[in-house]
């Protein structure tokens, strides 16, 4: 088992940074159409149920209307096409929901059935493309090595909790959803994100350089923290949707690591704040 997850882990290492580093766009919008797909489909058999063949055909939309949406940001790179993008004007409503709607969905932990199949199930689809968007936009207008060293803080974050969570954990964070989770872990990932902020900043165009050119260095830490908590609801929710669906993993589709989706859930909430508190939609918005 830990073979094959570390055969797997590396593969889909290589394929993102051969992708990001690539001199064409297309090849990482590829990667993430499919990826995107992907996780609609696993989210809507979680959300809705997998009893109709609704999660496959709408997958399938969701890639090709990707793809063609995709075209027309690689054609048309500008501050107005941002300005004028249905997704980045939705994102604050969906950045909100995050906030509120599953902040209380998480307090009030109801793990036995599905509820709100219909609305959760939007709330995937346009969370998923939300979030699609803003990787490629942030890979389109900054380049690979801000793309990577943002989404190097939802890892930092992961990592950090673990060993935190494993030294340190005893008291749970939402015991009804994810047991292993503790209090300790989110304090390591708290400060594993600070510090990797501030370490990444070092290098001219990081995520870390332009969030704390625009926010100063104490409104980074806050941002760090809110980056951080993001992260966790991602992971916390998806956890909870797999509980009301009674199943281990999202789907078996990367070996010896489940779905997708439970690879790049706390990436969905933490990609479109990371675009807003810096990066190019920051710069649509303020222009």
């Amino acid at each position: 088992m830990l073979k094959q997850r570390v055969i797997t882990a590396t593969v889909l290492i290589a394929l993102l940074v051969g992708a990001i580093l690539a001199p064409t766009p297309w090849v990482l919008v590829l990667i993430l159409c499919v990826m995107a797909s992907c996780a609609v489909w696993e989210w809507l058999r979680l959300s809705y149920g997998d009893n109709t063949l609704l999660p496959v055909i709408l997958a399938v939309l969701f890639g090709v209307g990707a793809f063609f949406m995709a075209q027309y940001r690689i054609d048309h790179l500008s501050l107005l096409s941002l300005q004028k993008s249905p997704l980045v004007l939705l994102s604050p409503a969906i950045i909100a929901y995050w906030i509120l709607g599953v902040g209380l969905t998480l307090v009030l932990a109801q793990t036995q059935q599905r509820q709100n199949r219909l609305g959760l199930s939007v709330f995937g689809v346009l969370s998923i493309a939300v979030a699609w968007m803003a990787l490629v936009d942030m890979w389109l207008y900054r380049g690979a090595w801000y793309l990577l060293s943002m989404m190097a803080v939802v890892w930092v974050a992961d990592i950090a909790a673990y060993f935190a969570g494993k030294a340190f954990g005893k008291r749970k964070l939402a015991p009804k959803i994810s047991p292993g989770k503790t209090w300790a872990g989110v304090g390591g990932a708290v400060i594993g994100v600070v510090v990797w902020i501030f370490i990444s900043a070092l290098w001219q165009g990081s995520f870390g350089a332009e969030l704390i050119q625009n926010w100063s260095w104490f409104g980074a830490i806050v941002i760090a923290v809110f980056l951080t908590f993001f992260s966790i609801a991602g992971d916390l929710f998806e956890s909870l949707l797999k509980r009301r669906a009674g199943v281990k993993d999202s789907s078996q589709l990367l070996p010896g690591h489940g779905g997708v989706l439970d690879r790049i859930d706390a990436l969905i909430p933490v990609a479109p704040l990371a675009a807003f508190v810096a990066g190019p939609w920051l710069q649509a918005l303020l222009n």
